[in-house]
């Protein structure tokens, strides 16, 4: 079992290059499935949730071979089976991204039920409703997700909730149906129209990624392509709050700062420095941060994502703050360990009401989700002492090396491993 030690109070400073997109990455490499030819992949993060997807496709019999640590050579060419039952998929919420892309290629489809963080209820009734419009057949038996149909037509097809997953997976299976598919009420994530591009650049004729409504117009066939994934806004965002937390002075390198709008609004309301380049946000944290109040929603707003990070820093800040979940319904299970660094943090339903000014102490903590895991991380640097953080795991499915990413930037941070 491997263990995060930090000894915390340490200010971190420097410059720190952000990867590719986790949340697009699992998308774009589930989409490889919808072309007959060999795909290269660039810029992916080589993490957990990454290798499981690649273990997925294998399964299938799909070719992949790692070019370099950061590039994916995909052929899945000569692949006929539409059963993606591997173990490895079980791990990860993206997997029900094979059930579009299946379906599409082959007109049916059996994917494992998915996993992920297990932050409450996330339903997949809207991918079943996409699919269904588009003329299948779906069932849930035996664990898996199966979808079949004679042939896929276009429809008209709005979504109760501007569900990420769903405005994907609709977009996989649409992109081979006959005539035009309408996607109402669509999200809007930079994730999103980062697989609208791959699609694309493989000659999928998808129109309006990034707005309300997307137009799929059907193909007969996708060709090969080289595509590079764009940077993980969700990364960004953590090191900017790392800045925060600790009064560094951190630039964090190679991506988007449209994308990171809300998070850098909300910075500079807790009084942080914010100064913006064409590819890169520095952030010189301030000595009295103050509180502020976020509700978390769907892209443009701020990221559900990062809600757990900005709790910690919140707890650091002057004042009381609250913040609202406007995502997922049980997304404060890490406020207990978050208690354990001497935080005063209470919930009722979907909100946080976070009391500032805290003098956060190291503790022996156990990260419960991807995010939350990184939340005890950001606590750590702030925190009088010593941190043991448990279950790393989780870190490991978003995050590449980020015990070295942060020690480079000052943090006194070591991965250990123990006998369990």
């Amino acid at each position: 079992m491997e263990r995060i030690i930090i000894q915390g109070k340490k200010r971190l400073a420097g410059s720190v290059d952000i990867n590719g997109a986790k949340n697009a990455s699992v998308a774009i490499l589930a989409s490889a499935l919808s072309s007959r030819a060999s795909c290269v992949v660039e810029n992916l993060p080589y993490i957990e949730d990454v290798l499981c997807v690649v273990d997925g496709l294998k399964s299938l019999g799909a070719k992949c071979q790692f070019l370099s640590r950061h590039t994916l050579m995909i052929d899945s060419s000569n692949i006929t089976d539409y059963m993606a039952i591997h173990e490895s998929l079980k791990k990860i919420r993206a997997s029900y991204y094979f059930v579009g892309a299946l379906l599409g290629r082959f007109k049916k489809a059996e994917v494992i039920l998915p996993g992920g963080c297990n932050f409450g209820s996330r339903p997949i009734d809207l991918h079943q409703k996409g699919f269904e419009a588009l003329g299948a057949k779906v069932s849930i038996e035996h664990g898996l997700f199966k979808a079949h149909a004679d042939k896929l037509t276009g429809a008209h097809i709005y979504l109760d909730t501007a569900s990420v997953g769903a405005t994907i997976n609709i977009m996989l299976a649409a992109v081979y149906a006959e005539g035009v598919t309408i996607i109402e009420n669509a999200a809007k994530e930079p994730h999103v129209v980062d697989t609208a591009g791959f699609l694309n650049s493989m000659g999928a004729r998808i129109r309006g990624a990034g707005t309300y409504i997307i137009r799929v117009t059907g193909v007969k066939a996708l060709r090969g392509s080289t595509y590079a994934i764009i940077p993980d806004q969700i990364e960004a965002g953590t090191y900017m709050i790392a800045s925060a937390i600790t009064g560094g002075d951190i630039t964090v390198r190679n991506i988007i700062p449209q994308h990171m709008d809300s998070l850098s609004a909300k910075l500079k309301e807790m009084r942080c420095e914010v100064i913006e380049g064409d590819d890169y946000i520095r952030i010189v944290g301030s000595g009295k941060l103050s509180g502020t109040n976020i509700k978390t929603t769907p892209y443009p707003g701020f990221p559900t994502d990062l809600q757990p990070q900005m709790t910690a820093l919140l707890c650091v800040a002057d004042n009381s703050s609250m913040l609202t979940e406007g995502i997922w319904e049980n997304r404060f299970q890490y406020v207990d360990e978050l208690r354990r660094f001497g935080a005063n943090i209470s919930v009722k339903g979907r909100t946080a009401f976070i009391e500032g000014n805290i003098a956060l102490t190291g503790a022996e903590v156990s990260a419960t989700d991807l995010r939350a895991g990184v939340a005890l991380v950001i606590a750590g640097l702030a925190a009088e002492g010593v941190t043991t953080i448990n279950d790393v795991k989780y870190i490991d499915r978003g995050y590449e090396n980020i015990e070295s990413k942060l020690g480079a930037l000052g943090a006194d941070i070591k991965r250990v491993t123990v006998k369990s």
